[in-house]
């Protein structure tokens, strides 16, 4: 993701994380300590719903330059002006919202909604399992050449170190670096 877009990303983040505030029942690795994937939380499960909101509002066929889940909010930025620019959406309690300003001088790999193809049943079971002590605290989609994605498990261990973990389509952990 260009520096541009990550600027954009952490601005909708902070945005969105005053506006939904914590998590009250403290389960599911949401905070707890705890790297449990917890099928109720639903945030890997709500990714195809949020492309199909992107793809209702500006027609089938987009191309993403990244979206990343979180059990709080689903970040999707979409490539537009032949992927120069990025308008990016926030998927909110089953809605998307109306999008952030267009970020202008995008750049970097893309791909489109239907080449995202991974089990969400266990797509985070083998880095909870690896990592029990350390919370799960997102899942990104990237673009990477030819329209291919990857799959980064973002994570937070007790001692506040963290680690992005790239997973195959079904779980299993292809590389694990650390993020200073």
């Amino acid at each position: 993701m260009s520096r541009l877009l990550a600027v954009a990303a952490v601005g909708l983040l902070a945005i969105v994380g005053v506006a939904c505030g914590g998590d009250d029942d403290g389960g599911g690795g949401g905070g707890d300590g705890g790297g449990d994937v917890d099928a109720d939380d639903g945030f890997v499960a709500d990714i195809r719903p949020a492309i199909d909101a992107i793809e209702a509002e500006l027609g089938a066929g987009q191309e993403f330059f990244e979206i990343t889940a979180s059990r709080q909010v689903i970040n999707l930025f979409v490539a537009v002006d032949d992927a120069t620019a990025a308008l990016a959406y926030v998927f909110l309690d089953g809605e998307l919202q109306p999008p952030a300003p267009k970020v202008t001088g995008a750049s970097g790999f893309t791909f489109a909604g239907d080449a995202i193809v991974f089990d969400e049943v266990s797509i985070l079971d083998a880095v909870s399992s690896e990592l029990p002590d350390s919370t799960i605290e997102a899942l990104s989609i990237e673009g990477g050449d030819g329209g291919i994605v990857r799959y980064v498990v973002a994570t937070l261990s007790p001692g506040g170190g963290r680690l992005d973990v790239t997973v195959s389509p079904e779980g299993a952990v292809l590389e694990v670096d650390p993020v200073s």
